[in-house]
């Protein structure tokens, strides 16, 4: 992929704020990996997004980290995402969600809250192009 041109803020203050705001967007990707309701790639994006206006060094980081890089490449590139990310991401999430519902939370609208939240993410998921390679 050809390297984007990056303008870095001017401003200290302004930069040490995006560049804070791209590691807690960075956090929050990271564990949304882990925990299926917590979305991961829009805060992949935006921690991309702050680093390319405080930090080359991290921005390009994140664009050409092993697993991380993909993700974003394909997203910015409109490509979607492999097909084995969605069957893994749904698994995931179908998984979860049933368990929370059925012996974890006890009241109604939140459960009710939680599937359509499932649901809301499931359709989102398949209406994802999906790349070439997986």
């Amino acid at each position: 992929m050809k390297k984007p041109k990056i303008s870095i803020v001017r401003n200290g203050l302004l930069r040490l704020f995006l560049l804070g705001s791209g590691f807690f967007a960075l956090g929050l990707g990271t564990v949304g990996i882990f925990v299926p309701l917590l979305p991961t790639v829009p805060f992949l994006l935006l921690a991309t997004a702050c680093f390319a206006r405080s930090s080359e060094r991290f921005h390009h980081w994140m664009l050409e980290h092993p697993h991380l890089g993909p993700i974003l490449h394909s997203y910015l590139n409109g490509q979607g995402i492999p097909l084995k990310v969605k069957i893994s991401t749904l698994a995931l999430l179908w998984t979860s969600i049933p368990i929370s519902v059925f012996f974890f939370i006890t009241i109604l609208w939140v459960q009710i809250l939680l599937i359509g939240i499932g649901l809301g993410v499931t359709i989102h998921l398949l209406q994802l192009p999906q790349t070439p390679q997986d």
